[in-house]
């Protein structure tokens, strides 16, 4: 019997307005660490393009919704990614005002998402409802690895000893926060509009080595464009055990762990991180609730 979402994880969701002002980032945000940085600066490269990918796929998806309880989860889910792209656009385009220029990169990931994986007009019929349904598989799984880096970053203490910089930090943990408070959605989307188990395994098989690739590249690539790296050697995969051991990067063997638990049939998102940490964290984030106060002000204007 597939598990339902439980009770206490079933929470309005709601889009947060943050903004963050760039203007003082450091280009090593996460002092003497640019491996560090630039690992977690690839978020940036992928985010907003894939959100937007989330966005287009989930209200395609709407008219298949018969459950007004899933239905409003997903309108939530909808809004919330739509910030985190904008967010994320808003350190790019900062990159590209300090003269990193990420455009060669986030072009590919537009060309990935809204061409590779994009609407196919072509098809009809049941050919066009698996495209969607294999769509809503992949999210699903790609969903799963966002919930458990969201509940790694937020619990982790080697970024503060680190010193990082405050405001990417929040960002950060603004958007691991939302991703654990609605890390079920996607789950239970493809659940409601098909469930396949097998199918949910060749979507994580599909995912967990795409993303790793993307990763490997996107570091290679943010280094090859930092001029304050130029003639340091390209990061090699072993070189992540340095940061990792000093708790500013996930370890390879914990990611490793967290995707399989992705293959059990018992498998829940709710498995992954804590609600109430998430929305502890998003009552204390300097930029959840200066948004809150001016949606506040608004509601009495």
């Amino acid at each position: 019997m597939l598990k339902e979402t439980p009770p206490s994880d079933r929470l309005v969701l709601g889009a947060r307005d943050v903004r963050f002002d760039w203007s003082d980032l450091p280009r090593h945000w996460v002092p003497d660490e640019p491996l560090a940085t630039h690992l977690m600066n690839v978020l940036h490269l992928l985010l907003p393009a894939g959100e937007r990918w989330f966005v287009a796929v989930f209200q395609q998806a709407l008219p298949l919704i018969t459950d007004e309880e899933l239905r409003r989860d997903v309108l939530g889910f909808i809004g919330q990614e739509a910030l985190h792209a904008r967010a994320h656009q808003e350190v790019l385009d900062h990159y590209t005002a300090q003269g990193l220029d990420c455009r060669p990169f986030t072009d590919q990931m537009e060309w990935f998402f809204s061409v590779l994986l994009g609407d196919r007009p072509r098809l009809r019929g049941r050919a066009e409802s698996e495209w969607l349904v294999s769509r809503l598989a992949i999210i699903a799984a790609i969903e799963h690895i966002t919930a458990f880096m969201g509940d790694w970053i937020l619990n982790a203490e080697g970024l503060d000893r680190a010193g990082c910089d405050p405001t990417m930090l929040d960002l950060l943990r603004w958007h691991g926060a939302e991703e654990v408070e609605h890390r079920s959605v996607a789950f239970d989307l493809y659940r409601h509009v098909d469930g396949r188990h097998l199918r949910r395994i060749e979507a994580m098989v599909l995912v967990a080595p795409m993303l790793f690739v993307l990763w490997r590249k996107g570091v290679r690539f943010l280094y090859s464009i930092d001029g304050e790296l130029a003639g340091r050697p390209l990061p090699r995969v072993r070189d992540v055990r340095g940061p990792a051991s000093r708790g500013v990067t996930p370890a390879l063997s914990h990611l490793g762990r967290k995707v399989l638990r992705y293959f059990s049939r018992s498998y829940h998102p709710s498995m992954e991180g804590d609600t109430d940490q998430a929305v502890a964290y998003l009552a204390a984030s300097p930029a959840a609730r200066a948004a809150e106060g001016r949606a506040a002000e608004g509601r009495a204007a």
